[in-house]
Order: structure tokens, then sequence, then C-alpha cells
């Protein structure tokens, strides 16, 4: 029996569910292209060689940080990061829904939760400078009914405050919406804020432990197995 079937066993969601909330890079959308396309050309213009999207991928959720450690061989520590970071960063918005799509099954599995009347917004690390454009993009700026991105609030995501405030403004209790990410942090902050985690097994995932451990009520493969999962049904 697979992990995912075992834990639908034991967790129930909640019932109606108010609220579904999402991660942005790596559960909702794919971004990892344009996010790569913005190191590889840091690298040429250094005369280096780009590399395969397959290496950076998994690091994508983590943003400059993690994206300057794998293409640029830079962490934070190094004297040259701000200054790297802030390249990236400028390369990054010149170029951030060129490669961008939603993950397969994301178009309907929004259509259900709008034809069920469940409220549905995107809590993400991504400062609103890049994330509003990102949404914008994708054709969603107008049918999310919250965007909370990493400096909306004090403290960005392990902290609850992100989820929180989503759930502030869709006036919604926290216990009765559920959020949706690909990363360990995800799962931390949501479990901060009194809200059920589902891990997405099929984004980004970072190098960290494996996703089995990160504690979340549920791990999916596919966006549309929400629907059935959350039992949305048409209003």
């Amino acid at each position: 029996m697979s992990q995912a079937v075992m834990r639908t066993a034991r967790w129930r969601p909640p019932q109606p569910v108010g609220a579904v909330l999402f991660d942005l890079d790596g559960t909702l959308a794919d971004t990892a292209p344009d996010l790569a396309a913005a190191v590889n050309r840091m690298r040429v213009r250094r005369g280096r060689d780009a590399l395969p999207l397959e290496l950076l991928r998994p690091v994508a959720s983590h943003g400059a940080r993690g994206l300057l450690r794998v293409g640029m061989d830079v962490g934070p520590e190094h004297p040259d990061f701000e200054g790297l970071k802030r390249e990236f960063l400028d390369e990054y918005e010149r170029a951030l829904a060129v490669h961008t799509r939603l993950f397969d099954g994301a178009s309907s599995l929004l259509d259900a939760l709008e034809r069920a009347g469940v409220a549905w917004g995107v809590v993400t690390n991504k400062v609103m400078r890049f994330a509003a454009p990102v949404l914008e993009g994708l054709g969603l700026a107008a049918r999310a009914g919250v965007l909370v991105g990493g400096d909306t609030t004090p403290h960005p995501k392990p902290h609850p405050a992100p989820l929180l405030e989503a759930c502030r403004r869709l006036q919604v209790p926290a216990h009765r919406a559920v959020y949706v990410g690909d990363d360990l942090r995800d799962v931390q902050a949501a479990r901060a804020a009194g809200m059920p985690a589902i891990a997405a097994r099929y984004g980004y995932l970072g190098d960290g432990e494996p996703i089995e451990r990160w504690g979340a009520d549920e791990i999916i493969d596919h966006l549309e197995e929400l629907v059935t999962l959350l039992h949305i049904k048409p209003s």
C-alpha cells in the first residue's frame, strides 16, 4: 500500500473545507525554467556553460540562495553573494513569465474549487515584486482570493504569519483551511498555524529530508488528487 493511501485512511480533511492555499514555486506552478534561465544567463555572461534544468530544478523553491549556491557556487557567507543576488533578481524580473506554467491538473482543480464555492489563494516566500507578475502571467491574478508574498508579513515561512494573514483576508479560520506545498517549510508553517498540511511529491522537494518525514497530513502525486481527497463537490 502506498504512503499516500495509508495516510488517507488516518486523516480526514475539515468539512466543509473553507479555503485551499497553495505555495507557488513547485506546487501550483513550475517556475523553475525561468529561474534557471536567469542563473544560466549569469553563467554565460561569465564565460561558463549553462547548467541543465534538472540540476537547478530541485533548489528552485529556495529562491536566490539555493539557485546561486548550485548555479554560481556561492552562499550567503560569500563576499560576492549580495551583488550576485541583486543581479539574479534583476535577471529574473526581466523574464519571469516566459516558460513558467501551471502544473498538470492545476487548471481543472481550480475550476473545481470555484464551482464548489471554495476560496483559494497563494502563500509564497517569493516577494510580491515577483509573485504578483508571475500570477498575472499565469492568468490567475483576478481569480485568486488572496496572494501573500514573502514580504507581506514581517516573517516568511516557516513562520505561520503568512498563512494566518491569508486566512484573515479570506475570513476563514485556519483550522478550516488546507495548505499545499512542496517544501518542509510549508508543512512547518501549516503546523504552526494550526492548519492541515498536504505535501506535493511532484514538486521540487529540495535536498533535505525525504518528504515522508515532513509530518504532512497527506502526500499527493498530482494536484487533481485534491478534488477527491478534500471531498470537493459542486455547490
